[in-house]
């Protein structure tokens, strides 16, 4: 299975970058009907993972996706899971 990922370490002090990012790989895996995408915020203070949940919470983003799960082993890392009929 193809999945998607999005290593946010390098872009993490530019704020409109970090959103055009993640709407860039949301949509490409919409496009190419990518089941899996992974983000790392990083572990950090936690304020850049705060930022990757509340943009991936905004009503017009949630309705892209089916769910979001945290990584269990590490914090510092999200996967968002897209379903298709």
């Amino acid at each position: 299975m193809a999945k998607l990922k999005l290593d946010l370490h390098d872009i993490y002090n530019k704020g409109g970058l970090i959103e055009k990012e993640l709407n860039r790989i949301i949509e490409e895996a919409l496009e190419k009907k990518i089941k899996e995408v992974e983000i790392i915020p990083g572990k950090g203070s936690g304020q850049l993972k705060k930022k990757v949940i509340r943009f991936l919470e905004q009503k017009h983003i949630k309705n892209k996706y089916h769910r979001i799960d945290k990584d269990s082993k590490n914090h510092g890392r999200l996967f968002v899971y897209f379903k298709f009929k």
